[in-house]
C-alpha cells in the first residue's frame, strides 16, 4: 500500500471504539469461517478459507502496520 492510503486509515485505526469494533467483526468472521472450514472436503474451497481468515487475522495488526506506513 501508499503511503497516502495509510494515512486515510489512521483516524479508523486510532479511534479506539472504531477498531475495537472492526477487530470484533473479523473475529466473529474468523470463527464463522474456521467453522466451516473444519467441514469442508473441497480442497479449493478449503485454501479459500484459509486465505480469508490469514487475511482476518491481519487486522490485528493493522494499527501497527497503518502507523509504520503513514511514517515512512
Amino acid at each position: 500500500m501508499d503511503k497516502v492510503l495509510y494515512k486515510l486509515l489512521l483516524p479508523l485505526v486510532n479511534d479506539k471504539s472504531c477498531y475495537t469494533i472492526l477487530k470484533e467483526y473479523a473475529e466473529a468472521r474468523i470463527a464463522l469461517l474456521q467453522n466451516n472450514l473444519s467441514f469442508e472436503q473441497d480442497i479449493d474451497k478449503i485454501r479459500s478459507y484459509q486465505g480469508a481468515i490469514a487475511e482476518l487475522r491481519r487486522i490485528k495488526t493493522l494499527r501497527e502496520e497503518t502507523i509504520k506506513g503513514a511514517e515512512g
